[in-house]
């Protein structure tokens, strides 16, 4: 069932981490395009006045997206301001008197998933959650017990198709530039199977390290806050079906349907690192098991991809912050040019970020050389990012009610079971030094044959470091 547009959108934590990273700077770029003209409530207990919230979201668009002198003053005009004590049931009576008329609100609990199951209950109790849409931040629950008992809490007061569950994973540029590369160019469909895809590997490495989020990184973990959420997506947008016709529903069943084939990893087949330093981290136990870095290989277990080895890798503190996607393309059936060199021959790269690039990878032949070949990068993209944040492209979705680019509960719920014999601690943890590309330990993932193909940094047009 379609959904009306949102006529309010409320956000609690207004005062927090999320909101002036990412939020602030998003409502301004959707107040300047022109689609959002509902009033804005915030929601916190920070002892705040509108005028100081009003004062945050000034910081917070100066520091992260630049003050635009037209949008800023449009935005401020739309804010309101709740605060008061996510327990009070007097909060929520606010609440729902600065909505005044609106009859379609969309509710943002970019708070921590602790808070859920009060602040849901309140809304329902208020009244504020009739004819509402809730968007909800991850983590998604802990393990797939815990996913499972979220979503039963969530579709007590809210139907399926009025719950946006968001990762701004799916909101980026480049990440959807992946299903619109992949069918709308018939040249890969005969190739994009088993019988010429050798191997897929996702990286996503970042140079920095917990930033001082070592109490919430104690409760996630890299498996918890990457592979399970983005990754998993990366990997069913590049596997799945194409849906027809594009629409949520089926695009949101193709993704389900590729997950479902994916069995739980084993454990043989994850290594997990923890960069050297880590312990010293504030808010970090001096003997902590949580993984910074994590490798896994999985499989999709259906008709097109049967045999062919998935590898997921995320890491802190390596060497550079890079999000990048190979595939690996089986060789020539007869080495023709009796060359031993040419392992591996072709691979499809897609750069993700920092820099955005899709690029071939072929031999050709060297100049003046009898039949000798070097390998050559053929680039279909290179830009130097997206101008649109992807939380104003989620916001705007979700106020317009539509779901494409938020998770599905079935969807959710397969990617934790097939993460879950990978948590707790049930592995190995290895150290690896600050500035490497993680334990040498994770080759043990690998097929015979295949290796890891490190993200480097990218040359620009001019051929300068990007």
């Amino acid at each position: 069932m379609d959904l009306p547009p949102a006529d309010a959108l409320c956000f609690f934590g207004a005062t927090g981490d999320l909101a002036y990273k990412q939020i602030f700077p998003a409502l301004q770029a959707i107040v300047k395009h022109g689609t959002l003209t509902v009033p804005v409530i915030g929601v916190a207990k920070s002892g705040w006045t509108l005028e100081q919230l009003v004062e945050r979201a000034r910081a917070s668009v100066t520091a992260h997206s630049g003050l635009d002198p037209e949008a800023f003053p449009r935005l401020v005009a739309l804010l309101r301001y709740v605060d008061g004590d996510y327990h009070d049931p007097a909060t929520f009576t606010r609440l729902r008197e600065l909505l005044g008329p609106a009859r379609f609100p969309l509710h943002y609990l970019a708070i921590p998933p602790s808070l859920f199951p009060v602040v849901v209950r309140h809304l329902s109790e208020s009244g504020c959650a009739r004819g509402a849409r809730v968007v909800v931040e991850k983590p998604f629950g802990r393990d797939l017990t815990s996913a499972q008992q979220l979503n039963r809490l969530l579709h007590r007061v809210f139907d399926e198709n009025a719950i946006f569950r968001i990762d701004h994973f799916l909101g980026k540029e480049p990440v959807q530039n992946l299903v619109y590369f992949r069918f709308a160019n018939s040249f890969l469909e005969p190739i994009w199977n088993r019988n010429y895809v050798k191997s897929i590997q996702i990286t996503l490495a970042e140079q920095f390290g917990v930033q001082g989020r070592g109490a919430f990184y104690e409760e996630a973990g890299a498996i918890r806050d990457v592979v399970q959420n983005h990754l998993l997506q990366v990997t069913a947008l590049l596997t799945m079906e194409a849906p027809n016709p594009l629409s949520a529903d089926s695009l949101r069943e193709e993704i389900s349907d590729v997950l479902s084939a994916i069995p739980p990893l084993s454990p043989e087949a994850v290594v997990r690192g923890q960069y050297l330093g880590y312990r010293q981290e504030p808010n970090v136990a001096p003997t902590s098991t949580v993984e910074t870095f994590a490798a896994v290989k999985l499989w999709v277990e259906n008709w097109r991809w049967a045999g062919v080895p998935i590898y997921l890798r995320t890491g802190k503190m390596l060497p550079l912050t890079a999000n990048e996607v190979v595939v690996q393309l089986r060789a020539p059936p007869v080495a023709v040019f009796n060359q031993r060199d040419l392992s591996p021959t072709n691979s499809l790269r897609f750069r993700l970020s920092p820099e955005v690039q899709i690029v071939l990878e072929a031999r050709k032949k060297k100049e003046r050389e009898r039949m000798v070949g070097e390998p050559v990068e053929l680039v279909a993209v290179s830009d130097p990012g997206e101008d649109m944040l992807p939380y104003e492209r989620l916001l705007t979705d979700a106020l317009r009610g539509d779901q494409t680019l938020f998770a599905r509960q079935d969807a959710v719920e397969h990617c934790w079971r097939i993460v879950q014999p990978a948590l707790e601690n049930v592995t190995p943890l290895f150290f690896y030094p600050p500035g490497s590309w993680g334990p040498p330990e994770q080759e043990r993932v690998l097929e015979e044959g295949d290796r890891w193909r490190d993200p480097s940094v990218v040359a620009g047009p001019e051929g300068a470091s990007a």
